[in-house]
Parts: C-alpha cells; structure tokens; sequence
C-alpha cells in the first residue's frame, strides 16, 4: 500500500524528533512500520517500538511488521517471546511497552517510535527513553492523538532546531471517508469529536477544571492599581505556593504565581513581602494552617502568616473538596456561560495545572500524584473563600403565623 501524502511528508522530514498528531485512522502504524524498515536499512543498529504496554505493542505493532519483513525476506531470526527480530544486516527492531520502565534502561538506541504517546509517562520519556539516544545521536518519532493539554502537547509545541511537528485531521490521512466523518459527527459529543477526529488539543474528558479555556480565561498582562493583593496559599515543603490576584468588582484576576521547593512558611513570607512590600496583603490559606507548623519556633503557620503583618482569611475547617473545585469551575464560567477568572499567561504553572489535573480513573477523587494539585489547591482556597457557592442566609424575621 503507498504512502500518502501527509504520511510522506512526516516520512521525509530530516530533522531528528518528529511529533505526528493525527485523527484516527490516520494509519500512523503503517507509517511507523515504515519508519522501523528505513533505519532498519543500516547495519549493526538498535530499533525500538515503544507504546503505553506491552500487549499494547503486540497487538498493534507485531503481525504488521513481521509480515513486512518476513515478506521482504529481511529476517535472521524472529523471537515471539520477546517480539524481537534480528535482520540480516545484524540490526535489531523489538517492541517494547512504557509500562516496564525497568525493561526500557541501559540501551543504547539509534532510532525509536513512541506510539500514543500522549499515554506513556513524562518520566519514561525524559529519564528512561531519551537518554538511550544521547550516546548514539539517535532519532525518534512520536505519534498518537491529542489527550488534553499534556506531555503529549508540550512536545508538540515544543520550539526547538532539531524538533519538527506535524498535525492531520482523520480526513486528511486519507483513509476515511467524508461520509464516515458526517456520521461520526452524530454520534460523538462535539470534545470527543474536535479531539479522535479533527486531532484538536481539547480539554480531556477526565480533567478536574473542564471549563478552563485558554482562548478565554489567558490574558497576555495585568496592570494593577490597587494596593490590596489577594494571595491563595498551600502548604507544602516540596513546594509551597502562592497564587497572587486582585479582585476587580467581580472579576479575579491571577497575575504571578510563587512556587519555592524545599522551603517553609518564614520563606514564604518573605519572598512576598520582596515583591510587594507597599501592599496591603490578604492571604487566604488552607485552614490546616491553623494547626500545622512548617518552620521552626513552634509558630503554627497562620501565626507566623499574622505575625508578618498579613490579613489572613481561613475557614474554621476544611471545605469540602467538592466545594472548592465547583467555585472555581463556577468562576471559569456560570451556567448564564459568564467567565469572571482570569490568569496572565505568565503564570504558567497556574495555567498548566488547570489544564491538566483530572480525577483518578473511575472516581471523582482528584488525582494528586501528578503534581498538579499544589496550585489548584492554592486557587481553589482563594476562590472559595471570595465566592462561596454556599451562602450564609439570614433567616426572615418571624411572622405570627410561624
């Protein structure tokens, strides 16, 4: 079967990282599968597949490529146990699964595709997989559909001289056709579609703060004129952070954020004092601040905060999670569709973290492994505090009938 065009394009970019993000159906395995013979090409060379698992691998990727080279007559000998094959010119291509980090260390590769990569940890690309290629100088190519605004996003747009990326539509891989594309338009809800088949970085469906847009809610700056500064703060050691916003009418408007790693509260305080001592501060914490104590002398954490001059606002006790995650999903944008939260596009750890939190699989428990929870802990402090969604009524005075 030949190659189409955006198949060739991808196929005869020089550059030594290529991003492919495509629609289904694109027929980005027939392209790996094309990509694993033509560096197969050269002798004595390491070739991996690598997908989000094993059996993953399998089934994907092995019959294919096995049929391709057993029919080229390449071969010296096919392992089934381990999917690996050796080609006559010594070279060595096996399917791999991300899952086994373990399995992925102590090789040195010359090329490698990650397929779905947008599945696949961060870290079993930057500490496992991408050393395998600095010895060697070697390639990689990854490939898969966009899953919201992760890993798989950053490389996509990453702006290097040695990276080169690529985006198609399902259409325009020319292996579906426009009345299968119409249909699936009636049966998918318009996320889902934008994303499997226009290959569209969306909101995944999972994610925590579905309403974040960066169309909407990224502002390029913020000139503040007031003096009083609005601060949402998580206690943390490995990091503390800080939120830093001004509340305009009904508008708040997140413009720096503070992050400090191994770090206490007396830091804190005094890395925002540096950058806004002629300001009245209000800080709103996390209400554990009344008990917890990250600094030495005994201090709990709201003192040490009331002592440095700061107007602290906390609740007796905790919010429900719920609450906080709905405050600021209400923020972002109310049921009458109104967007009144705000964030410069400098604070990019505020920004990434909206986008990317989600809920543990099958739970509405957020998912607090990724790192990604400090900054919306912060927000979510501040908002809830500012704009309860639960409000306190007073009851109506007593009439003779009650």
């Amino acid at each position: 079967m030949p190659l189409t065009k955006p198949q060739k394009e991808v196929l005869t970019c020089d550059k030594r990282f290529r991003v492919l993000i495509s629609g289904r159906r694109f027929g980005k395995t027939f392209l790996a599968i094309n990509e694993l013979a033509k560096f197969g090409r050269f002798p004595n060379k390491k070739i991996w597949y690598v997908s989000p698992s094993y059996r993953q691998s399998k089934n994907i990727c092995w019959n294919m490529l096995k049929d391709r080279i057993i029919k080229h007559k390449w071969a010296k000998k096919i392992n089934e146990a381990d999917l690996s094959i050796v080609l006559k010119n010594n070279t060595v291509i096996q399917l791999k699964g991300a899952d086994n980090e373990q399995s992925l260390r102590g090789v040195g590769l010359n090329f490698i595709v990650l397929d779905e990569f947008a599945d696949i940890k961060p870290q079993a690309w930057y500490e496992v997989l991408r050393p395998t290629l600095s010895d060697t100088g070697g390639h990689a190519l990854f490939c898969g559909s966009p899953k919201g605004f992760n890993f798989a996003y950053d490389l996509y747009t990453r702006d290097d001289p040695e990276w080169q990326s690529f985006k198609y539509t399902t259409l325009e891989g020319e292996q579906v056709s426009q009345e299968e594309i119409e249909q699936a338009k009636n049966d998918l809800d318009e996320r889902t579609f934008q994303q499997e088949y226009l290959a569209t970085f969306v909101n995944y469906a999972g994610i925590i703060y579905y309403n974040f847009d960066r169309n909407t809610h990224i502002i390029d700056q913020h000139e503040t004129n007031s003096k009083v500064i609005h601060i949402g703060m998580d206690f943390n050691i490995d990091p503390m952070v800080a939120v830093v916003s001004e509340k305009v009418n009904n508008d708040l408007i997140i413009y720096d954020e503070i992050q400090i790693w191994s770090s206490n509260t007396d830091e804190m305080v005094q890395e925002i004092k540096s950058r806004y001592k002629d300001n009245h501060i209000i800080v709103y914490p996390d209400p554990a601040s009344r008990q917890r104590k990250t600094s030495a002398g005994g201090f709990t954490d709201l003192a040490i905060l009331k002592n440095a001059g700061f107007e602290v606002k906390a609740r007796s006790q905790h919010p429900l999670i719920r609450d906080r995650i709905n405050a600021v999903n209400s923020k972002l944008k109310n049921a009458n569709g109104m967007s009144s939260l705000f964030v410069t596009k400098s604070c990019k750890n505020v920004i990434k973290s909206l986008e990317r939190q989600i809920y543990k699989e099958g739970t509405s428990v957020p998912d607090k492994d990724s790192g990604f929870d400090h900054f919306n802990d912060a927000l979510g402090y501040l908002v809830e505090y500012l704009f309860p969604l639960r409000r306190e009524f007073k009851p109506s005075e007593p009439t003779r009938w009650s």
